[in-house]
C-alpha cells in the first residue's frame, strides 16, 4: 500500500523474522570495549554471509542485535541454529568470560516493509521472543513451529503460552533443540491433553521437573544440565519409570504444585530443585515429593565452593539420583506391605520379597523366595524377579537351608543367567551372576560381572556394596573399603549388609577394633556376630568373644565351622585360615 509521504512506499508481505541479541553485551563492553567491538564486527560479517546463503538478508544491525528477514520459516530457523554454531566457532579460542553468545527469536506473519526497514507487531513478537530465550537457543512461535516441525529434524520443546512485553495476547512458544534428532512428540502436547494420553505404569513413576535457576540468566545451563543428568541417570534403574526430558521440560515455564504436575504427567513422584550461584559458591537444593499425599519424602541441600563446576555437578547428580532411587523403593515397599498380597502385581511381589531377604533367617528367606516365584508366575519376563530368586537360592546353599543345597546352588546360577537373558541392560542380573561366581570361587568372573553391572548403573549403592564384598574376598581390601564408602554416600540410609561387608574388609586387614566398631553399628548384628566374636578373640577379649559365640548359636544352632570354612569364597587361603583361627579362639 502507499503511504501519504510521496518520498517512499510501504508494502505488506508475509515473511519470517529473526531477531538475535548478544547475551550480556554491556558487561562484555565494560570489560574490554575495543576487543568486544572488533570481535562482534567480525562475527556479524560472517553472519551476514550465512544469512544470504539461507535466502535471507540482515535488515538491520542494532548495536548488539541483528534483525533479519527470510522468505520461509524453515530458512529462518536453520539460520538461527547456524548463528549459534558460527558464534561458538568464533569463541573457541577466547576465554569463557569474553565469549559472545546470542539468544534468538523467530516469528512468522505479515510485516510492514519500507525504505527504512521492517516494522509491525510481528517484528516485535520476534524481538520479544529473543528477550525470553535462553543463551544459545532459538525460541519460535507456534506459527513457525507449525511450518518447521515436519521439515526440520530438530527437537521442539513446548514452553507454553508466554505473555510477551507489550504484546496483547500470549504467544505459544517452543524452544528449538538442535541436539535432538527428530521432532519429539512431547513438544506437540498441550498441557490440557498430557494427562489423557499418558497412562500410569505399574512400576513407580517419577518426573524430574526442571531445576529452577535463581540468579543470572546466563547460569540457566547449570540447572538445565543438572536436570538432564538426573533424568538420564535415573533411567538406568530398570524398575523406575522415568518421564523423558522433553515432557518434563514442558513444565519449565509452568508454575504449579507438584500434585498438579504429577496429574498432568500421570506419575506418582515428583523430583524438583533449584540452583543458586554466587561469585565463589553454589547452592543446590533438591526434594522428592509423593504427589498423592503432597508429602516430601526426601530433601537435601548441597553447598559447595566453586572450584570445578563440572565435578560439583557430577557429585550432586550422583547423590540426588541414588537418594531418589533408594527413597522411592523404600516408600513403595511400605506402600506394598500395607496392601493385600493377592492384589499385588509382579513388582509388588518383588518388594514384598525385598522386605524379607536380608533378614537372613530360614523363614524369611523362604518367604522372599515365594514372593519372587510369585512375581515370575505373574510375569515370566521379569528380570529382576529372576535375579532376586537367584540370591535366595544362593543363601539356601550357604546356610544349608534346603533339602538339596547343591541343587539350590546350581539353580542360583541358572536364574542369574536367566535374568541377564531377559534383560541384558539390567544391572541387577549381572550383580547376581557376580554373586554366584564369587561363591563358586570364580573370582575373576565375579569381578567382571560386577564391573559390567556398575557400568550399566554406577549409581546403584547395593551393587557397590556387593562388589566391595567380592573385592575383599579376592584380597583387594583397600579398594573394597573405597566402594563401601561410595555405597554409604550414595545411600545414607544403608542396610546392615554394608556394615557387614565393611567389617569383613577390616578383618582381613587385621583392623579388629574397626571391625568391632563397625559391627556394633548394625541394627541387627546377628550376621556380624561371627566377625565380632573373632575380632574380640584376636584382641584377647576371650570372655566377650565366647558370649557373642553363644548368641550366634541361638540364631544358627546348626552352624558348622568346618562347612563354613568351605563356604567362604576367599581367593587367598590365608584369609580363610585367619578367620577360622579367630572363630576357633572364640569357641566356635
Amino acid at each position: 500500500m502507499n503511504t501519504t509521504n510521496p518520498n517512499f512506499t510501504m508494502t505488506q508481505k508475509l515473511g519470517a523474522v529473526l531477531f538475535a541479541d548478544v547475551v550480556g553485551y554491556s558487561r562484555l563492553m565494560s570489560q574490554n570495549e575495543l576487543d568486544t567491538y572488533n570481535a562482534l564486527k567480525s562475527l556479524i560479517s560472517d553472519l551476514e554471509s550465512s544469512c544470504a546463503k539461507h535466502q535471507g538478508r540482515v535488515v538491520e544491525v542494532r548495536g548488539d542485535g541483528i534483525l533479519a528477514l527470510f522468505e520461509t520459516a524453515t530458512s529462518a530457523v536453520e539460520f538461527g541454529v547456524e548463528l549459534h554454531r558460527i558464534a561458538s566457532a568464533h569463541n573457541s579460542a577466547g576465554p569463557e568470560d569474553q565469549r559472545i553468545k546470542f539468544r534468538a527469536g523467530v516469528h512468522l506473519g505479515e510485516i510492514l516493509i519500507d525504505d527504512r526497514g521492517i516494522h509491525g507487531d510481528n517484528v516485535n513478537i520476534a524481538a520479544r521472543l529473543q528477550e525470553i530465550a535462553e543463551p544459545e537457543r532459538v525460541y519460535v512461535s507456534s506459527a513457525v513451529y507449525d511450518q518447521v516441525c515436519n521439515r526440520l529434524r530438530y527437537g521442539y520443546e513446548f514452553l507454553g503460552p508466554k505473555q510477551l512485553k507489550n504484546i496483547m495476547n500470549p504467544v505459544s512458544t517452543y524452544c528449538v533443540r538442535s541436539e535432538v534428532a527428530g521432532a519429539t512428540m512431547a513438544g506437540t502436547m498441550r498441557p490440557e491433553v498430557l494427562g489423557d494420553i499418558l497412562e500410569r505404569p505399574d512400576t513407580p513413576s517419577v518426573a524430574v521437573l526442571p531445576f529452577a535457576s535463581h540468579g543470572d540468566e546466563s547460569d540457566n545451563w547449570v540447572a538445565e544440565g543438572l536436570t538432564d543428568d538426573i533424568i538420564m541417570n535415573l533411567s538406568k534403574f530398570r524398575n523406575l519409570f522415568i518421564i523423558a526430558r522433553n515432557s518434563s521440560f514442558f513444565f519449565k515455564a509452568q508454575s504449579m504444585p507438584p500434585k498438579d504436575a504429577a496429574q498432568r504427567l500421570n506419575v506418582r513422584y515428583i523430583a524438583r530443585g533449584s540452583v543458586r550461584r554466587s561469585a565463589s559458591r553454589i547452592r543446590i537444593s533438591a526434594e522428592l515429593v509423593d504427589a498423592s499425599s503432597e508429602r516430601t519424602i526426601w530433601a537435601e541441600r548441597f553447598d559447595r565452593n566453586i572450584d570445578d563446576i563440572f565435578d560439583i555437578l557430577d557429585e550432586v547428580t550422583e547423590c540426588i539420583v541414588a537418594a531418589t532411587a533408594v527413597m522411592i523403593e523404600s516408600h513403595e515397599k511400605q506402600r506394598m506391605i500395607q496392601a493385600i498380597p493377592s492384589d499385588l502385581e509382579a513388582y509388588g511381589s518383588v518388594l514384598q520379597g525385598q522386605h524379607h531377604i536380608f533378614k537372613y533367617t530360614r523363614n524369611d528367606n523362604r518367604k522372599a523366595k515365594n514372593f519372587y516365584q510369585s512375581a515370575l508366575e505373574r510375569d515370566g519376563g521379569y528380570a529382576r524377579a529372576a535375579a532376586a530368586l537367584s540370591r535366595t537360592l544362593n543363601i539356601d546353599w550357604r546356610y544349608s537351608w534346603s533339602d538339596d543345597p547343591s541343587k539350590a546352588f546350581e539353580q542360583a546360577l541358572t536364574f542369574a543367567q536367566q535374568a541377564i537373558e531377559l534383560d541384558p541392560t539390567d544391572a541387577r542380573g549381572f550383580g547376581e551372576l557376580g554373586y554366584v561366581h564369587l561363591y563358586r570361587k570364580e573370582h575373576d568372573a565375579a569381578i567382571q560381572s560386577y564391573q559390567r553391572a556398575l557400568a550399566l548403573n554406577p549409581n546403584d549403592a547395593d551393587m557397590h556394596s556387593d562388589y566391595a564384598d567380592a573385592l575383599a574376598h579376592s584380597g583387594d581390601n583397600e579398594t573394597a573399603i573405597t566402594h563401601l564408602q561410595q555405597a554409604m554416600r550414595l545411600n545414607p540410609y544403608f542396610p546392615d549388609q554394608y556394615l557387614w561387608h565393611l567389617g569383613g574388609a577390616y578383618y582381613n586387614l587385621r583392623r579388629y577394633e574397626d571391625v568391632i566398631e563397625t559391627v556394633n553399628k548394625m541394627n541387627n548384628p546377628t550376621e556380624g556376630q561371627r566377625m565380632l566374636a573373632a575380632s574380640h578373640a584376636q584382641l584377647g577379649n576371650t570372655d566377650m568373644a565366647r558370649l557373642i559365640a553363644d548368641k550366634h548359636r541361638e540364631a544358627h544352632p546348626n552352624f558348622s565351622l568346618s562347612r563354613w570354612a568351605k563356604v567362604l569364597p576367599d581367593r587367598l587361603e590365608d584369609d580363610t585360615q585367619h578367620f577360622v583361627e579367630g572363630l576357633k579362639k572364640a569357641g566356635f
